[in-house]
């Protein structure tokens, strides 16, 4: 009976030895990998496509009846200025030896220096012997035909000046001196500098845009 118990007892710990010598975690592991692989749901692949949708031509590009609504508006006709009066500086007429204003002035053998909705007698050429250009050829005045603008406060932001019947490039002097005051500068022949004025003083007022003007018949002396 105890040998048959001593049998039993070393059956028992050779089969737990046995067990043991057969156990791994990676086999767990993996068995268990496996397993869920095997019980993962499905995936499912999506496909983009690349390629641009093909779109049908218009069977008819007829837009219907034209509208007859009154509503209507008319770019072309379109002024957003029209009920804007204009300034009594604006310039109606640009003559051979003068300028005619809107508010009725008639200025003759000189030319016109319109600062803040006033108009000086303007002729810098008297000081330069019947001159304005220097002897490279640019449109140069002396400092002391800005002395209304040197004067003025609050000062213009833009001064546009009309060098005669052509344009004239301004020398870099007279460009710093109308800097220097803080003041944009833009040079036009007379006719275009005068309807620039005219848009841009209306649009904008006279106290932010001034002119300086020389008529368009202004011939140098020789």
């Amino acid at each position: 009976m105890s040998a048959s118990r001593c049998f039993s007892t070393r059956s028992f710990q050779r089969a737990l030895r046995a067990d043991a010598l057969n156990y791994s975690p990676f086999r767990h592991c993996s068995s268990a990998a496996s397993q869920h692989r095997r019980t993962a749901p499905p995936q499912h692949t999506r496909t983009l496509h690349t390629s641009s949708p093909v779109f049908s031509r218009p069977k008819s590009t007829d837009r219907g009846p034209a509208s007859t609504e009154d509503t209507q508006t008319d770019f072309g006709n379109l002024d957003v200025l029209g009920n804007t009066p204009a300034p009594s500086t604006s310039i109606d007429a640009c003559t051979n030896d003068g300028f005619h204003l809107n508010s009725g002035l008639k200025m003759h053998g000189c030319g016109a220096l319109l600062i803040g909705g006033e108009a000086f007698r303007w002729q810098p050429w008297v000081q330069q012997n019947g001159r304005l250009k220097n002897g490279k050829g640019l449109w140069e005045v002396g400092k002391e035909a800005w002395g209304v603008l040197d004067l003025v406060w609050p000062k213009p932001d833009l001064l546009i000046i009309g060098t005669g019947p052509q344009v004239i490039p301004v020398s870099p002097a007279t460009r710093k001196q109308i800097n220097d005051l803080g003041i944009r500068l833009e040079v036009q022949d007379t006719r275009n500098a005068a309807s620039q004025f005219n848009l841009l003083a209306t649009e904008r007022g006279v106290q932010q845009v001034a002119a300086a003007m020389i008529p368009i018949g202004w011939k140098e002396a020789k």
